[in-house]
């Protein structure tokens, strides 16, 4: 299996509200083969939420290295990271965050057409992935005028259409109902697994974080098997 995602000794921490530091993360090293789902669980306020961001790029660590594909993200300049972003990631979180004066279709659309794409061409292709989660039929449709789980699984359409090789989901189904969040993890799993991916997944729900590959927790800066 390729390597896909490496964090090596990662540590954050934040200032103290009385002075000094508050340590987060503590030497913090994982790896993500393609086809991985790995999970990570642990108590609010834990640091989970803030590995992520760590790990796609949209916060700085105290130290530690991040490597995509083998490639040492460490002094890249903004522009190198937006395009890593652009065209590396998905991301799925618990509020599905799509832009509401826009179709399913166009949000889907939107990731490929940041990345160079021809509309016409982003277009057809979002289709493509609305039939993948079975939304077709409401391509044209709004975020208000859809369900939850219908938002999240175009949210879904949307991280997956970039083509990234690495999905980050942050609670992905944590506002939905338990039909429809099992029908979007199903979608979720089977996408990363199926297309080779890998994703990171941070969840308090410890029967979606059973499906993973590997469930790790999260307690006191420091990541252990469960």
């Amino acid at each position: 299996m390729n390597e896909l995602l490496a964090l090596q000794d990662i540590s954050k921490s934040f200032p103290s509200p009385g002075g000094g530091r508050i340590s987060i993360l503590s030497g913090i090293s994982l790896s993500l083969f393609s086809g991985e789902i790995v999970a990570i669980t642990g108590r609010s306020g834990s640091g989970k939420s803030t590995l992520l961001s760590i790990a796609a790029l949209l916060s700085t660590p105290d130290s530690g290295r991040i490597l995509y594909s083998g490639r040492d993200t460490h002094g890249m300049g903004e522009g190198e990271i937006a395009h890593l972003r652009s065209h590396s990631m998905g991301f799925v979180f618990q509020s599905s965050l799509l832009l509401s004066d826009f179709s399913a279709l166009e949000n889907t659309a939107m990731p490929m057409m940041i990345q160079g794409m021809r509309r016409r061409d982003a277009m057809k292709e979002a289709e493509r992935y609305l039939s993948l989660v079975g939304l077709l039929d409401r391509k044209d449709h709004r975020p208000a005028a859809m369900s939850g789980g219908e938002r999240q699984r175009t949210a879904i359409a949307r991280a997956l259409a970039g083509h990234p090789f690495v999905i980050f989901a942050d609670e992905p189904t944590g506002s939905l109902d338990e039909r429809s969040a099992a029908d979007v993890e199903d979608l979720l799993f089977s996408a990363v697994r199926d297309e080779g991916r890998c994703m990171l997944l941070v969840t308090h729900d410890r029967a979606l974080a059973d499906r993973a590959d590997r469930v790790l927790q999260l307690s006191e800066g420091v990541l252990s098997d469960v």
